[in-house]
């Protein structure tokens, strides 16, 4: 969605573990350099283990890229399996031939295994077994995992075992009944987070592996997401995604602080200040503190001074009349009534409320129920079924379009569309964007509407939005060349309507190479990705050029589309 906006050839943050995105910090690269010892040295065990999301499993697959050629390696990802399960794995991965009667027999399946490893011993080779999420282990296949490694010929251990898991397998392996295998364990690492520096550079080389040739991030942005990840790689790699996402939807050539905060808030599902208001709030209630405690002290100095004077004046005697001009206070006018909070400070005039004041006011309306209701409406049907909505557009001739983009590409496709707007406090929220323009937005809260400026909108609005559009032919699907129907004969009649003579054979059903250049012409006239493949956004900009006079738009344009 957004790789082609930044120059890049690929997502630079995808969560799967692949190996030309590792990134050697000074703590990977000395995990890398435990297993690779582990692979190279006698047998018996390594333990590896991190945190959730911190690399452990990134490390395991450069780990098997960089094997030597003279070793054979099995590996379990999911260890929740019984040990007679754990014998068959570890057989079938080293390419142990069974028979049907040995895979219920751990006898025999050890005595294979053996003769397997005697083999490869004899030959140079070493064999390892690497198991993945070993915190999951059970009891009973741990002892079977230590029993494994009394596989030994009078020198050295037949079988390496690498143990990669969380902190609960250091946790697992203490205890009492699991010291034989404890004390088997020859080298023993834990992967720790990022630090500040570290983070900064991880980001910087998973965008240059995907080819980018400058800085995405500002360096406001990679502070804040050290600070919201803790340096953990996992959650650095969403919160990236999903700010670079935001930055796309806003045409942002630089990810600033703010967009880091605002997808930390979508991971976490809660909202995320900056830095500076927590140490700034400590300062206030500092002061605020000095300043009572100050104020506090003079007012019980008042007081005192205030009952001597009253002694003195008792002591007196004072005629009454004395003194009652002097006693007796001036009237206070009285007090202004406090501003409203709708009251704007200059002129009198009333600011707009905000959009999370909006959201805020009648969450009911903002359901996607409500929203899908709103949008049938505007299309002249109603909505019956509220659990399937594009299941009913379906049975009214229309269909659902679902998008992630920027305003520029709602622009093009100039439907009233569902907006997702995520609040402040990380609520869901979707509305009807029922008209635009370059700078302001008419989004539809229940019965009434607002004009929001875009700018207003930066902040909950990340791309996400649902158009409805109306199909000419019974079905949709891509149309390439080499298909027929006729869905292909719409196209072409369609063109030919916009642009005479742009796709020749009017009439014909077959998507030749002719009707291929007249969709790239089409699609370069609409800023459309130039493929010459017909897809259902193409469909969708193509059928908005050609509406009728009564099809809800989001701004009016001519029939002919120019």
């Amino acid at each position: 969605m957004y790789t082609s906006f930044f120059g890049l050839t690929e997502k630079p943050f995808a969560i799967t573990p692949d190996p030309r995105y590792l990134y050697l910090s000074e703590r990977h690269a000395e995990a890398l350099a435990h297993l690779l010892y582990g692979i190279n040295e006698a047998g018996g065990f390594i333990q590896l283990t991190g945190e959730v999301g911190t690399g452990k499993t990134t490390v395991v697959r450069t780990l098997l890229s960089r094997v030597p050629q003279h070793a054979d390696v099995a590996v379990i990802m999911n260890p929740r399996i019984t040990a007679t399960e754990f014998l068959l794995t570890i057989c079938e991965e080293l390419g142990v031939a069974l028979g049907d009667a040995d895979r219920d027999s751990v006898k025999q399946m050890v005595d294979l295994l053996n003769r397997r490893l005697l083999a490869a011993h004899a030959e140079g080779r070493r064999v390892i077994v690497i198991v993945d999420e070993a915190q999951n282990l059970s009891a009973d296949v741990l002892e079977q995992v230590r029993l494994l490694t009394n596989l030994e010929t009078a020198t050295q251990k037949l079988l390496q075992i690498i143990l990669i898991g969380q902190p609960e397998l250091r946790v697992l392996l203490d205890r009492t009944e699991l010291r034989q295998l404890a004390q088997r364990i020859t080298g023993r690492y834990h992967l720790r987070p990022l630090s500040r520096q570290e983070t900064k550079g991880y980001v910087r080389h998973r965008l240059r592996v995907a080819g980018a040739t400058g800085d995405i991030f500002t360096a406001g942005a990679l502070a804040e997401l050290h600070r919201l990840s803790a340096g953990i790689p996992r959650v650095i790699n969403v919160c990236c995604d999903r700010a670079l996402l935001g930055a796309y939807t806003r045409e942002l050539r630089k990810v600033p602080a703010k967009l880091v905060r605002r997808a930390a808030s979508e991971v976490y599902g809660r909202r995320f200040v900056p830095a500076w208001i927590g140490w700034f709030a400590g300062g206030v209630a500092l002061c605020g503190f000095a300043v009572a405690s100050i104020a506090g002290a003079e007012l019980w100095t008042e007081h005192a001074r205030a009952r001597t004077g009253w002694a003195a004046l008792a002591a007196t005697h004072a005629a009454p009349a004395a003194a009652p001009a002097a006693a007796e206070p001036a009237t206070a006018p009285a007090a202004a009534p406090p501003p409203s909070a709708t009251t704007a400070p200059v002129g009198g005039l009333v600011a707009p409320p905000s959009v999370n004041a909006l959201l805020a006011a009648d969450p009911g309306s903002t359901s996607d129920a409500e929203a899908f209701r709103h949008l049938f409406a505007l299309w002249g049907t109603s909505l019956f079924n509220d659990k399937d909505p594009c299941g009913e557009a379906k049975k009214a001739g229309l269909a659902c379009l679902d998008q992630r983009g920027s305003w520029a590409q709602v622009r093009m496709l100039n439907r009233p569309a569902i907006l997702t707007l995520i609040d402040d406090q990380g609520q869901r929220h979707r509305v009807v964007l029922t008209a635009l323009d370059d700078r302001y937005a008419t989004l539809a809260f229940g019965d009434r509407s607002e004009r929001i400026p875009l700018d207003a909108l930066a902040g909950v609005w990340f791309g996400e939005f649902t158009v409805i559009w109306k199909p000419k032919t019974r079905r949709t699907r891509d149309l390439s060349v080499g298909m027929s129907g006729e869905e292909v004969r719409w196209l072409r009649r369609s063109l030919n309507t916009l642009h005479p003579s742009a796709a020749e054979s009017e009439h014909s059903d077959l998507y030749d190479a002719g009707l291929a250049v007249a969709v790239q012409d089409f699609q370069r006239e609409h800023r459309l990705n130039a493929d010459g493949i017909a897809g259902i956004q193409t469909q969708v900009v193509l059928e908005t050029a050609l509406a009728d006079p009564d099809t809800p738009l989001l701004a009016p344009h001519s029939p002919t589309g120019s």
